[in-house]
């Protein structure tokens, strides 16, 4: 009996009463909770394409760069709901926490405050608030490049081998 529980894979084996119940709610819980996220994203998603038209519409009538930032604004909040979509349906899809969308989400955040606080800097030129605007910029565009980096990284090391893998057992096998 010992044998066969050894040659059946680690996934398969659930503990043995109330602890294979107790597993299955919680994931039958953590379904409910993955569904309710994607609701929200998708409603708030949607939400934000209506503003964006809105925003469109003011573009027309209106042709200075407010509705145009308010635009770029509420579009790379899509982006940023839409890349949260993602990462919760590669949660669900793979049983794991991948971090690439959030570090991707994190770019995108970044970015939009640049965009909205290059702006606001043009407009504070002369005054106090202008320097502590392009500080702003500075770190954020240090974020940027260091989330980007660190993406990078994550995916070199998902192209890596694991470690073991593709190695011969025995030195004396090489040479035979």
């Amino acid at each position: 009996m010992a044998d066969r529980r050894s040659d059946r894979p680690a996934d398969d084996q659930h503990p043995p009463g109330f602890g294979r119940v107790g597993t299955r709610v919680l994931e039958l819980a953590e379904n409910v909770v993955y569904a309710g996220i994607a609701l929200f994203l998708v409603v708030t998603a949607l939400v934000l394409l209506a503003l964006a038209g809105k925003s469109t519409w003011a573009l027309l009538t209106d042709f200075t760069e407010t509705p145009v930032l308010e635009l770029l604004d509420v579009l790379l909040l899509v982006f940023i709901v839409v890349e949260l979509l993602f990462a919760v349906r590669t949660t669900v899809e793979k049983r794991e926490l991948i971090a690439e969308p959030f570090l991707l989400v994190g770019i995108i955040a970044s970015i939009k405050e640049i965009v909205v606080l290059s702006v606001e800097a043009a407009s504070a030129v002369g005054t106090g608030g202008f320097t502590d605007r392009i500080v702003e910029i500075g770190v954020l565009g240090v974020l940027v490049l260091l989330l980007g980096i660190t993406s990078l990284l994550l995916r070199r090391k998902e192209r890596e081998p694991d470690e073991g893998e593709n190695q011969p057992a025995d030195p004396e096998t090489i040479a035979r």
